[in-house]
């Protein structure tokens, strides 16, 4: 179980740097308001500062405190995360990998959130004429990890028949 445990704290290491690049590659290489088609009509990249939280809630917010309650928040969550996938006594493989891909998205929009400020996204996704709201890699593990934990959740459990 700890060797489960530590692969799924370097797999969340590992969202973390992958995050950190694109997000780098992205500040760097990408000017504002630029679009860069990479599948006309169905994914660009685009530069995107975002103050707030998912889907910029928040993120035209005048509050001082905005950025500072969404540092404590994400801070929190990184500890809770990292202390249930260490700490839980019995762990599926589903679920370690979940808890990583949730704990290395997590960690990367946190560290953007109290370096910069702001979270770097950059992938925008169309289905027709709807364009999601853009997204990093940081945001993409979460979901990903997010449907991971749910599936593994409902997922019948094997329990001990009721022998006398």
């Amino acid at each position: 179980m700890a060797d489960l445990r530590l692969r799924a704290y370097g797999a969340a290491a590992a969202i973390f740097a992958l995050d950190r690049i694109t997000k780098l590659l992205v500040d760097a290489g990408v000017s504002d308001y630029a679009t860069y088609r990479i599948i006309p009509g169905v994914f660009d990249i685009v530069r995107s500062e975002n103050r707030g939280v998912a889907f910029g809630i928040l993120n035209n917010s005048a509050s001082q405190w905005r950025t500072i309650a969404l540092i404590v928040a994400s801070l929190v969550a990184v500890i809770a995360i990292a202390v249930a996938l260490w700490r839980s006594p019995a762990m599926d493989r589903v679920s370690a990998w979940a808890l990583a891909l949730i704990l290395g998205g997590a960690a990367g929009n946190l560290y953007d959130r109290a370096i910069l400020g702001r979270v770097t996204d950059f992938i925008q996704v169309y289905l027709g004429s709807y364009a999601w709201p853009t997204f990093n890699i940081a945001d993409s593990a979460i979901v990903i990890g997010s449907g991971l934990l749910l599936l593994s959740q409902m997922k019948p459990k094997r329990q001990p028949a009721n022998v006398p």
